[in-house]
């Protein structure tokens, strides 16, 4: 009897001793499943920002493409519309000129200004001034009553400079050191850069909220 209550006891220690081995290598593996899912999970959160941050990259550099290129489009079609305006101004510019140069009354006192204006300008000496064709034709009757009311004791030449112009007058010094061009044509070639700046104040012209001038 007391051997088979030694191997029982034997034998309880036996199972004993390997369920609790059974229960330690359990709770290990449960242990071990818990860090490699907790892993797992960690690296898949990294995986997936590290995405969400790649694409937001990429839509960053996308927008940024999209915003460059219809800027360039805005810039190219507001340059357009500002030569555009400008060119329709200069253009209703010309044919008030043509209207003037049929006025010759009126014409005539423009003409008379603008040779006042060069004569004082221009250094001392003979002066020599070119007109159209027309102009010269309108003036030569009347040209030396004329110079000698704008510009008494200096001498003006009156010759045509035979280009094709709208009107005007250029004066200049017989030596061609100085020379100042009213004629219409450089008149408005001067305007034209004036009239552009202000086409493009007005095209942005707004409320300041929207960033206008």
């Amino acid at each position: 009897m007391d051997n088979d209550r030694q191997i029982s006891q034997l034998e309880k220690a036996l199972l004993d001793q390997a369920e609790s081995l059974a229960r330690e290598r359990l709770q290990n593996a449960e242990a071990a499943r818990e860090r490699i899912a907790k892993e797992s999970a960690e690296r898949i959160e990294q995986a997936e920002a590290r995405e969400r941050q790649s694409a937001r990259a990429e839509a960053d550099k996308l927008v940024r493409r999209k915003v460059q290129a219809a800027e360039g489009r805005l810039t190219a079609e507001l340059d357009r519309l500002r030569w555009a305006l400008t060119e329709a101004a200069l253009s209703n510019v010309r044919l008030a000129l043509v209207d003037l140069t049929r006025d010759h009354a009126r014409y005539l006192t423009v003409l008379e200004g603008y040779l006042a204006a060069a004569v004082g300008r221009l250094p001392q000496g003979d002066l020599v001034a070119e007109v159209n064709n027309a102009d010269l034709n309108l003036l030569t009757p009347i040209w030396d009553d004329l110079s000698r009311r704008v510009a008494p004791g200096r001498r003006i030449e009156l010759i045509s400079h035979g280009r094709d112009s709208l009107g005007g007058i250029c004066l200049r010094l017989a030596d061609n050191r100085a020379r100042l061009d009213q004629t219409f044509e450089a008149r408005q070639e001067r305007l034209a850069e004036t009239l552009a700046g202000a086409v493009m104040e007005r095209m942005f012209a707004g409320p300041p909220e929207l960033g206008g001038l």
